[in-house]
C-alpha cells in the first residue's frame, strides 16, 4: 500500500506539478520513507501510469512531458539519497540522436521516460558519431543503447552505429533500440536492432523487456 506521502508524490507527478514534487519528496524523506520506496512506489508507478494513459490515448505528449519534468525535479532531490543508500538503477542507457540529425525533443522525452522507469541515462545529445556511441557504451558498461532519428536521410546512420557497436565488440548483453518519426519496426529488424519503440512511453517498456 502507498503511504499518504507517496500518494501525494504520485498524484503530483500525474498532474505535472514540478514545483510540488521536490518538496513532497523531501517531506517523505524527512518522515522516514526509504529512498528506493519513494522511487519505486511514488515515482516509477506514476510514470508507468502516464505511459499507460498515453498508450490508451487518454493523455497527450505535452502532458507526458510535463509529468516527466515533474518526476525529474523530484529525482534531483532523491538521487543523492539513492546513491548513499546503494540503490542501483535497473540499467544504464546510452542515448543520442544519430550523426546529421539535430532533433532532440523526442530523444529528450525518451530519456525522461527511461529515467522515470529507473534507468541511469548517459545522454550524448544530437549529431552523434558512431564511435562516440561505442566509447560511451564501453566507459559506462551500458546495457541499452537508444538511437533516435527524425529524418529519413539520417535513418541509414542508425545501421552505421549498430555496425560500429557490433564490430567494436559489444556483447549480446547490450541491447540496441531505435525510434523516431520515420522509423518502423520493419526497418529496425532490417538493420539488426534489438527493439523498436513507437513513442517515449513504449521505449521504457521495450528497454525493460529486453533486459528481463
Amino acid at each position: 500500500m502507498m503511504t499518504n506521502d507517496l500518494h501525494v508524490i504520485y498524484d503530483s507527478i500525474l498532474e505535472g506539478d514540478m514545483k510540488a514534487v521536490p518538496e513532497q519528496v523531501q517531506a517523505a524523506l524527512d518522515a522516514g520513507a526509504l529512498p528506493d520506496v519513494i522511487l519505486n512506489v511514488g515515482m516509477i508507478t506514476a510514470m508507468t501510469e502516464v505511459g499507460r494513459l498515453i498508450e490508451e490515448g487518454d493523455n497527450l505528449v505535452p502532458e507526458m512531458l510535463i509529468s516527466a519534468r515533474a518526476m525529474q525535479a523530484g529525482l534531483a532531490v532523491l538521487k543523492p539519497f539513492l546513491i548513499e543508500s546503494g540503490v542501483e538503477p535497473v540499467g544504464t542507457v546510452v542515448i543520442g540522436t544519430v550523426k546529421g540529425d539535430m532533433h532532440d525533443i523526442g530523444k529528450n522525452l525518451v530519456a525522461m521516460m527511461l529515467e522515470g522507469a529507473g534507468f541511469a541515462i548517459v545522454d550524448l545529445g544530437v549529431d552523434v558519431e558512431a564511435d562516440k556511441f561505442l566509447t560511451a557504451v564501453q566507459e559506462n558498461k551500458a546495457q541499452v543503447v537508444a538511437l533516435s532519428a527524425l529524418l529519413t536521410t539520417t535513418m541509414p546512420r542508425m545501421k552505421e552505429v549498430i555496425t560500429a557497436l557490433r564490430d567494436g565488440g559489444i556483447g549480446e548483453t547490450t541491447k540496441i533500440i531505435i525510434g523516431g518519426a520515420p522509423v518502423t519496426a520493419a526497418f529496425a529488424e532490417s538493420i539488426g536492432a534489438d527493439g523498436y519503440a513507437v513513442d517515449a512511453s513504449q521505449a521504457a517498456t521495450v528497454a525493460k523487456s529486453l533486459l528481463s
